[in-house]
Parts: C-alpha cells; structure tokens; sequence
C-alpha cells in the first residue's frame, strides 16, 4: 500500500513556477496531501498560479455545513488574491457552488468555485439521448441546490466515492496520509458505478479538486470522456495568455 505524507511544493501564496500568477487558487484550510494534479498543488500547472489559504475552511464545513459562517472569509482572501495582480480566481473545493454569486459579486475579476459550473455547457454538447453525470466526494452532502447554483439541472445523477473509505478519509477527514492507489480505485469504481446506473451517460464530470490525479484512469476504465477542475482551470487559462500562432 502507497501512502503518501501531507506536503506542500510551494509556500502558499507564492506564485509557482516563476513570473506573472494570473489564477489566483483559494485554498481550503487542510493539511492532507495534495499530490499532481490536485487543484491546490502548485506543480500540477504549467503556469505560474498564486494559492491563498482560506482561514477557518476546514473540509466538513465546507462540504458538510454548506461553508457557513466563511463568506467574509472568502471574499478577504479573494480580494487578496486581487492585490497581488491575479486576474481570474478559481477555488479548491466544488462544493462552493453555493459561494459562486456572492464571490462573483465581491470580487473584481472572473470567479470559477467549481468544475460543476461545467455542467451545463456539457449538456448542451450532448447528442441527443445523452447525459452528463457527476462524481463527487460526498453524494449525501452534494444537493440540487449546489447545482442550481451554477445553472445546472438539479435532476442531474450523482454518485460519490465510499463514504469510509480511503478518499473520503483522508480529504473529508482533513488526515495526513493518502493511500493514492485505494483512492484512485475508488473514484474509478465511482465512475463505474455511475456509468452501469444510467446507459445513457455521455460524459462524467469530477466534482472533487482533488480527483484530478484520477481522471486519466476514469477515462480509461469507462471509455467516456471525462471533465474535472484541472480542465476547467487550463480553459481559463488559456483566455488570458492565449497561444501565438
């Protein structure tokens, strides 16, 4: 078994890899590991990126408490953000949907706080007869108000990875340690499990930042494309140093 220790790659808020950070991250307050590809890892960008730590936004607040009480806190760290010169702020949890309007009010540049504000592009690029469905790190905790938020359908299906096992452990239970392979096996036999509900899914969308390591082996195993935080993240990139041709 593959565990791996809580570590960072990069102080937080400190731009990584060099240069101007035009995404600015604003980061739950954890201490589990976050290996490549989680959204809150400095080294899964290409691009310079500048994370702010949220004070007091713990996981099951966020997740489990609909972030209560941290919208201030939230927005003071996004105008933070704003300070040092970002120009578009994503977050690190997808369950702040139900933050997207207020930050989006607040905050002077473009606000993403999660990969299921993909949701409804992705429908409407549906053959017809398919459907896009979601993945997530807690299926009791994740409600149509979360979706309604960002203009999806509430009706939309979700699954969520086990709810005692390793992912949830360790970054709904803010542990120490990940066992990286129990976890990928679970977001894939999420996938799985989503896919064999409903024959006619068309895509799968990751709700979870931190599925991001997962999604190549989500699309390996179910064949379907897949969509996560780190995607939505590169797409947002891209508008602001668009590719000289």
């Amino acid at each position: 078994m593959t565990q791996v220790d809580s570590w960072e790659r990069a102080p937080l808020g400190a731009p990584s890899h060099g240069g101007k950070a035009r995404i600015g991250i604003l980061s739950l307050e954890t201490r589990f590991p976050r290996i490549p590809g989680d959204v809150g890892n400095p080294e899964t960008w290409p691009f310079p990126v500048r994370i702010e730590r949220v004070a007091g936004a713990d996981p099951a607040t966020v997740v489990h408490r609909r972030a209560e009480g941290l919208r201030d806190a939230f927005i003071a760290a996004g105008l933070r953000l704003v300070d040092d010169g970002v120009e578009v702020i994503v977050t690190t949890c997808g369950f702040l949907t139900l933050m997207q309007a207020d930050l989006a009010e607040a905050l002077p540049v473009p606000v993403a706080t999660s990969a299921l504000m993909q949701l409804p592009l992705l429908q409407r690029l549906m053959p017809a007869g398919r459907i896009v469905g979601v993945v997530t790190a807690s299926a009791r905790s994740l409600t149509p108000d979360h979706l309604r938020a960002v203009g999806a359908d509430p009706d939309t299906p979700v699954v969520g990875v086990a709810e005692g096992g390793a992912f949830a452990g360790t970054f709904l239970g803010n542990l120490e340690t990940l066992d990286v392979p129990a976890a990928r096996q679970e977001v894939v036999t999420a996938a799985l499990d989503l896919r064999a509900q409903h024959p006619d899914l068309g895509a799968i969308l990751l709700e979870c930042a931190n599925m991001g390591p997962y999604a190549c082996d989500v699309r390996a195993a179910t064949g379907l494309p897949v969509h996560d935080m780190v995607g939505l993240v590169h797409w947002l990139h891209a508008g602001l140093q668009p590719r000289i041709f």
